[in-house]
């Protein structure tokens, strides 16, 4: 008994004090805001090069359909003298966020990996380059369902009526679609990370299927249009799959660390 007491004391001088945590916290957030504002730049850069070709090429498509036919019209219009340049600022911004994503994913991971033992912290690696590629795939999803959606929503305008998209409120739609789903797929990371910090365990993940597969799906309903639930499905599939992967990683660790204890408190007996 005596090595877990001591095992015990030595955990407790390692906590970090509140204050503490709230200055790593403020070194962790301006980290973030720098790489941030660095991917702002060039996102900038980005904008012009082919962003916004890039963005307004799913609204092009539909207007290439409808030549030649009786549908209705199709086209983006920028109703203010200062619009554009908002709008400008806006997707770099939003490409800023995106460009700077491993960053901030590593800033948020180095700011919780205190709560891991020393054994548990050779995950932290395996976290990150996890993390990455599911944002990045999220967005790509978002970005993939995008035309679908564009042609969807454009298809109940009446014959012989004009759409004119307004600027601002269809590049919203576009960015938050992308940067929500990208999100979105990051968070089953979050909870394999939780329960190696011994915050949620895998019973707690799996007695809470219901209502996450419920968030999921209101998620993506929100997320796209309610009419399009090709695209709702397309999106919510994946992400209830990595919701149960996390739950099958979050199992196999919750026995490893169950055999492990039972080891060590049986030896310190």
């Amino acid at each position: 008994m005596t090595a877990v007491k001591d095992r015990g004391e030595k955990n407790r001088e390692k906590r970090m004090s509140l204050g503490a945590h709230l200055v790593e916290l403020r070194k962790r957030l301006f980290r973030s805001a720098i790489a941030i504002v660095v991917g702002m730049a060039v996102g900038w850069w980005l904008t012009d090069a082919f962003v916004w070709q890039a963005i307004q090429e799913p609204v092009n498509l539909v207007v290439e359909a409808q030549q030649g036919t009786d549908a209705a019209s199709t086209g983006i219009i920028f109703p203010t003298i200062s619009s554009a340049f908002d709008l400008r600022l806006q997707i770099a911004f939003t490409l800023g966020i995106v460009v700077s994503a491993p960053v901030w994913l590593y800033q948020i991971f180095a700011f919780l990996v205190p709560g891991l033992n020393t054994r548990e912290r050779k995950y932290t690696f395996a976290f990150f380059a996890t993390a990455i590629p599911l944002f990045f795939a999220g967005c790509a999803a978002g970005w993939f369902v995008l035309p679908n959606i564009v042609k969807l929503m454009t298809g109940f305008v009446p014959e012989g009526a004009e759409t004119l998209l307004t600027a601002k409120e269809y590049i919203d739609f576009v960015l938050k679609l992308v940067v929500a789903i990208g999100i979105a797929f990051v968070v089953p990371v979050f909870i394999v990370l939780l329960n190696f910090a011994g915050i949620l365990s895998a019973a707690g993940i799996i007695k809470s299927w219901r209502i996450a597969v419920l968030v999921i799906v209101l998620f993506t309903a929100f997320a796209t249009p309610s009419a399009d639930v090709v695209s709702m499905f397309m999106l919510a599939i994946p992400m209830i799959g990595l919701y149960f992967a996390a739950y099958g990683i979050a199992y196999l660790h919750d026995r490893r660390v169950a055999k492990r204890n039972q080891l060590e408190f049986g030896d310190a007996v």
